[in-house]
């Protein structure tokens, strides 16, 4: 199942400029996701990161996997009125190349636990099949709590 950004607007409460998945294809429900960016030129962080040798950086491409993880599992909770989801840790995150302008990213995200409300995700992006980043993270999801 293909999600569109307006739909993943209904399950996360990430807005522009800070939300960095365009679309996302729910592999298994909860468990496993791929999501995809197209970082334009125009991108407001490349004026400053760096000016004259523009990358996307390492905390927008580890929350874009976050963000897809929030994807993957809160599609299950769709239609809860009162859900919020809170990254909590990461851990492992390797950068192993840069990600430039005008560059589509992927990022696959692959459950590994839950223990009560939290899940722990792996995640790797992508750019044309070589993994430019890696990390695990963990995210808490509420449901009817404020």
């Amino acid at each position: 199942m293909i999600i569109n950004q307006e739909e993943i607007k209904d399950l996360i409460p990430h807005r522009n400029p800070f939300l960095f998945v365009d679309k996302c294809q729910i592999i298994e429900e909860g468990k496993k996701g791929i999501s995809e960016r197209y970082f334009s030129e125009n991108e407001y962080f490349f004026q400053g990161h760096f000016p004259n040798n523009p990358i996307v950086p390492g905390v927008i491409i580890v929350e874009a996997m976050a963000q897809t993880a929030g994807i993957v599992v809160s599609h299950q909770f769709k239609d809860e009125k009162d859900k919020s989801v809170l990254f909590m840790s990461v851990n492992r995150a390797r950068f192993r190349k840069p990600i430039l302008p005008n560059q589509n990213i992927h990022f696959e995200v692959s459950f590994l636990n839950k223990v009560r409300d939290v899940y722990k995700f792996q995640g790797t992006a992508f750019y044309e099949n070589i993994i430019v980043a890696q990390t695990e993270f963990t995210a808490m999801i509420t449901i009817g709590k404020k």
